[in-house]
């Protein structure tokens, strides 16, 4: 595999500087040496096996790993909403070994509905790169008889909090969009947190849960029949799905619930480094077969994605969310 470019020819090349808001946040001093890197790369996802962001996560690897001439080794740290992740991240060496794949609602969101956070991810955490827009697909258990979303309120006000939904952790997208859909409704439900979508997915699939709002895993679970996709909550319907309606056609306007997923860095991490990985990433995302992966997923590859772009929407979503997080009064201790 072709060797990166080494880091003083890589500051010849004139790369961009980090964005203003995170600028506080980043050292550049001189690496070690002018071989970085010199040995694997971690990717920590901080979701489960089976997730959305561990499915993105090893699609974009080997591109990254062609890329910087060394393995990028994706390594799933669970639990917590992805702040058992996001907290091994930030306390690793910022030496461009440790990188993060994050939703951005670990990123946004977990900082105000977690009182005793340890970290900072705003102060602590570059952001380097998008890497999808995912949407989430309102899915139900075959069990549930129901056929579209004005069936299933319906159903849910008839059987007020006797059915359950499940999240990948609280203030999660699926979550928030969960509150968001009982509210918009004027429906009763029990949330059922977990440590990732995927066994989010296994206890709808077996009618433990009734319904969940999908981030992506569970549409081949549609397609084999196993689940039923009653709608998108997302401003636009999905392409691969043209006549599944979104949930603002069905009779809830104004329904948003999409998220960013991305790629980060521990604050300190080299400025050189960090566009090396961006540039790794980017390139990742050309190629058709992991464009393919994340169109699977119900997600939009976000390629075209400006660092600057990528660094303020996390104070819009901290700003769209925040009002619902208050109304729940959801706080994690």
């Amino acid at each position: 595999m072709a060797k990166m470019p080494p880091i003083n020819r890589l500051r010849r090349m004139g790369l961009a500087a980090i964005p203003a808001l995170f600028c506080s946040a980043i050292a550049t001093p001189a690496l070690a040496n002018d071989k970085w890197p010199e040995r694997p790369i971690r990717l920590v996802v901080n979701f489960a096996p089976g997730g959305a962001a561990d499915v993105m996560g090893r699609a974009i690897a080997p591109t990254m790993s062609q890329a910087l001439g060394q393995s990028v080794v994706v390594d799933n740290k669970p639990g917590a909403n992805g702040n058992i992740g996001i907290g091994e991240t930030v306390r690793s060496p910022k030496d461009g070994y440790t990188l993060l794949l994050s939703s951005g609602g670990g990123i946004s969101i977990n900082p105000l509905i977690y009182s005793k956070l340890p970290f900072n991810p705003e102060k602590d955490l570059i952001p380097v790169a998008a890497v999808a827009r995912v949407h989430v697909f309102l899915e139900t258990n075959p069990s549930v008889p129901v056929s579209n979303v004005g069936e299933f309120v319906k159903h849910l006000q008839a059987h007020a909090g006797k059915l359950s939904y499940g999240s990948p952790g609280p203030g999660s997208s699926p979550h928030l969009a969960g509150e968001m859909f009982k509210r918009a409704a004027k429906v009763e439900a029990t949330h059922v947190p977990y440590k990732g979508a995927g066994p989010a997915l296994t206890d709808v699939l077996s009618g433990q849960l009734q319904y969940w709002f999908d981030p992506g895993p569970g549409l081949k679970q549609v397609e084999a029949g196993k689940l039923k996709l009653l709608a998108i909550g997302s401003p636009q319907r999905s392409p691969l799905y043209p006549k599944v309606p979104t949930l603002a056609e069905s009779g809830l306007p104004g329904f948003d619930a999409d998220t960013l997923f991305g790629i980060y860095a521990p604050a300190g991490t080299p400025v050189p480094v960090v566009e090396a990985v961006r540039a790794s990433v980017l390139k990742a995302l050309e190629q058709k077969n992991v464009i393919e992966v994340i169109q699977g997923l119900g997600a939009t590859p976000e390629p075209r994605m400006g660092r600057q772009e990528f660094v303020d929407h996390h104070a819009k979503e901290r700003a769209r969310f925040a009002p619902l997080i208050k109304e729940i009064g959801l706080k994690v201790d």
